[in-house]
């Protein structure tokens, strides 16, 4: 398996805008309209959030955000590999680094939301140690919407 680079970047960064499209057609294709998250490139508060891309070869497969939420906990965001590098470790990696940083942000709880149209996902989350919680936040009305959370300490 050829090596996987995870970077931070910029959430100007073209490749990042790329993926989180891909990501966003597949989420338009499993839930309605009104229940697929976006994320505002125009917020100001946009620079709040930390952006990574996993890149295999110099090419760019997979990306994810955390987004803060409170002094105490952080929220997974726009996580997404690419359908052709699935089953390959990314995931796991991406996983792995954004926690690292949000440990290093002194944050301890990491959450997240994912929906029952993504098993793959939830078996994911479950599988790396996130505990199913209440929905939140914006989800709280979400039909769809499954909450997970993992205390990072």
């Amino acid at each position: 398996m050829d090596k996987i680079n995870v970077q931070l970047v910029s959430h100007e960064s073209i490749e990042l805008i790329g993926l989180i499209a891909k990501l966003d057609e597949d989420l338009y294709q499993r839930y309605p309209e009104d229940e697929v998250h976006v994320v505002d490139f125009t917020d100001p508060s946009i620079a709040e959030i930390v952006f990574i891309i996993a890149y295999q070869n110099e090419t760019p497969v997979g990306c994810g955000a955390i987004r803060p939420i409170d002094a105490d906990s952080t929220e997974l965001k726009r996580f997404y590999v690419e359908p052709a590098f699935r089953q390959q470790g990314i995931a796991k990696q991406m996983l792995v680094f954004l926690e690292e940083q949000a440990k290093a942000l002194q944050f301890t709880r990491i959450k997240l939301e994912t929906g029952a149209a993504q098993p793959e996902a939830v078996n994911f989350y479950e599988k790396h140690g996130y505990q199913a919680i209440d929905k939140f936040g914006e989800y709280v009305d979400c039909i769809s919407s499954l909450c997970y959370e993992k205390v990072i300490i």
